[in-house]
């Protein structure tokens, strides 16, 4: 792991946090809009060093920002789990990486994901403050939606930035 990308996940680990602490809570619970950076942050550089690494500081700083009772702990369960599905996911896809809809596509799977273990974990840690399926309807599916518009907008852009800066990392830039 070299510097330039220790840089480039700490900057999309900063927006993400600022993401997160901005986003209003629906319904008892934040749409985890850092999962997009963290994604942007696996596709860029689908390391498993940085994914791990990734993974860590983000439930770090998930959990730090949360508003949900509890919710440092299952964060810091959630985003590893998450990080890892998501990477297994986009290797298994690799003939459709730079494609904008699988993307997308993963970014919502990914959110699922982390929904639904984020919500578990909370459950057996921590108890839930209302219904499982009013927690899910009203964060995990609102981030869903949120997380693949994010990703369809930000990829070709730090794709972009990516080429025209030379980082030659392990990045996803293939053709």
């Amino acid at each position: 792991m070299n510097t330039k990308n220790l840089v480039i996940l700490a900057l999309l680990a900063g927006i993400g946090v600022v993401l997160h602490t901005v986003m209003p809570s629906f319904l008892g619970i934040k749409p985890d809009m850092m999962l997009a950076m963290m994604f942007l942050g696996i596709v860029l550089i689908p390391e498993i060093k940085s994914v791990l690494m990734l993974a860590i500081v983000t439930g770090i700083l998930s959990g730090i920002t949360t508003n949900f009772p509890g919710g440092t702990i299952p964060n810091m369960i959630d985003k590893p789990i998450t990080a890892l599905v998501f990477f297994g996911l986009f290797l298994a896809l690799k003939k459709y990486r730079n494609s904008l809809i699988n993307v997308g596509i993963l970014a919502a799977v990914g959110t699922l994901v982390s929904g639904t273990v984020f919500l578990t974990a909370a459950y057996f840690l921590v108890g839930l403050p209302g219904p499982f399926a009013a927690l899910f309807a009203g964060g995990v599916l609102p981030a869903m939606a949120l997380n693949a518009i994010v990703m369809v907008i930000v990829y070709p852009i730090a794709q972009s930035i990516f080429k025209r800066s030379n980082i030659s990392s392990a990045s996803a830039i293939e053709k």
